[in-house]
């Protein structure tokens, strides 16, 4: 498909993803009461795994998602750090060898590559640990706001969520899965906190249960688009534009939309959640057209 987003929107994509990567910076520092004496290798390795890189996409999708509602950025920041750092963790392990066994991430050895197995999975441990911390002790946030956010995160990254995916996903390698079962284990491993990321900006403000479940809703959409788009380019794009092994799913025998229906399926399709998408967030007119265009960008990256 056409990607159909404006410089503007790459700009702001940008600044928000440099702003990420400096909170981030500030927060896993010795300074931080939460990392306080923690191991200088371990220190190392959390922020070798975490910064000089990424589109921080799912921090974007929480204050974009906040904005909507009004939140004021500084309300929403720390629950867009805690996110991005569950998200780092599950990247750690996941290129670990008895996961998906990458050695290259974002262009650069992998953090079981840089450090040793052992501390990558430390190193993931600590930034997922943290993540709950940071939700808990944010102050710019209602008790009720952040006790809901901790629930929710607690679902979304864990094994009804995210965890569970990745167990769906190592079970491919080995039983062939139908369509269903394939959307499912999407829905889960990739899907959920992007979801969550949507749902957050709803919570933050404690919007209607209708607004709540819409914006779920178009986290769904967009998260599904997001592996859609990741599998075709696993089909079609090449290490050194990915930044990491490209057709791994296919060399170990992982069944995916694009390999059942075949690229054209695969374009078409994701056309579709984009409109979706954008319909979700009609009624909120002018105010959600960011949101909307993070929806193109999502279905139409090329990395």
């Amino acid at each position: 498909m056409t990607s159909s987003y404006s410089p503007a929107f790459s700009d702001r994509l940008n600044a928000t993803a440099a702003a990420v990567e400096t909170a981030l910076a500030g927060t896993l520092s010795a300074s931080t009461p939460l990392l306080a004496d923690m191991p200088d290798r371990l220190a190392d390795a959390m922020r070798y795994g975490s910064l000089g890189g990424g589109k921080r996409l799912r921090p974007f999708l929480t204050l974009e998602s906040a904005a909507l509602f009004g939140v004021p950025p500084a309300g929403a920041a720390q629950v867009a750090a805690a996110l991005e750092c569950i998200h780092c963790y599950s990247l750690i392990h996941d290129d670990l060898p008895a996961m998906d066994d990458d050695d290259v991430r974002r262009g650069r050895p992998t953090v079981h590559k840089a450090f040793d197995e052992a501390t990558a999975i430390l190193a993931g441990d600590g930034l997922l640990t943290l993540a709950f911390g940071l939700v808990a002790q944010a102050e710019d946030l209602s008790p009720a706001a952040r006790l809901s956010l901790v629930v929710l995160l607690s679902r979304d990254a864990g094994a009804a969520g995210m965890a569970g995916g990745q167990m769906l996903d190592l079970m491919a390698e080995t039983v062939t899965l139908d369509e269903a079962s394939i959307a499912r284990m999407q829905a889960m491993k990739t899907g959920a906190l992007i979801a969550f990321a949507c749902e957050a900006g709803a919570v933050l403000m404690d919007a209607s249960p209708a607004d709540r479940a819409r914006l779920r809703r178009f986290g769904e959409v967009v998260g599904l688009a997001f592996q859609l788009a990741d599998d075709l380019l696993d089909e079609t794009a090449d290490a050194a534009t990915l930044g990491k092994a490209a057709g791994k799913d296919r060399d170990r025998g992982k069944k995916t939309l694009p390999a059942l229906h075949g690229l054209q399926w695969t374009r078409d399709r994701l056309s579709q959640l984009v409109s979706e998408a954008e319909d979700l967030l009609s009624p909120f007119g002018e105010a959600g057209a960011t949101l909307c265009e993070t929806a193109r960008f999502i279905a139409g990256r090329d990395r």
